[in-house]
């Protein structure tokens, strides 16, 4: 497997998405597709309003995590390329989250592999979420409709 450096990186700064695009597809002319996901911080949740998303992680365990989902969606499609860029840290709604990349000779594994990525990354990154509302502050939960949505790539 390449190193992870090149396909999953999690970091506090916030990342271009269209930079980290270039850099992936550059030179490659067999690359027909490439599809793109930014997740960003909402305003809300629950119906109330979100201050702030704070996502804490574990160092180590969560990058190789990372790279053993990247793996999986590897194996699983013929991509000529894959990125994986999470957030930690204090995010403020509007700002940028996550950005998956994937690319393919043939856009439908591009879809697929960039979908399939999103939905695992739901609900098995190792990520914790502590959302603010005005003066309280709650973890995010695990949704059912996450795990539904992960459920049908087994």
């Amino acid at each position: 497997m390449p190193a992870v450096d090149a396909k999953v990186r999690v970091q506090k700064e916030d990342f271009d998405t269209a930079a980290e695009l270039e850099k992936l597809t550059a030179n490659n002319p067999r690359i027909g597709a490439a599809v793109t996901f930014t997740g960003l911080v909402r305003d809300f949740a629950d119906n109330t309003a979100v201050r702030r998303m704070t996502l804490e992680h574990y160092p180590g365990m969560t990058e190789k995590q990372l790279a053993a989902i990247v793996a999986e969606t590897e194996r699983r499609w013929p991509l000529d390329g894959c990125l994986v860029i999470h957030r930690y840290g204090p995010l403020e709604p509007g700002e940028r989250i996550v950005l998956v990349i994937v690319t393919s000779a043939h856009r439908q594994a591009a879809f697929e592999a960039c979908a399939f990525l999103v939905d695992w990354l739901k609900t098995k990154a190792p990520f914790w979420k502590l959302e603010e509302h005005g003066g309280e502050r709650r973890w995010v939960e695990a949704k059912a409709s996450d795990d539904e949505a992960a459920a049908r790539w087994r």
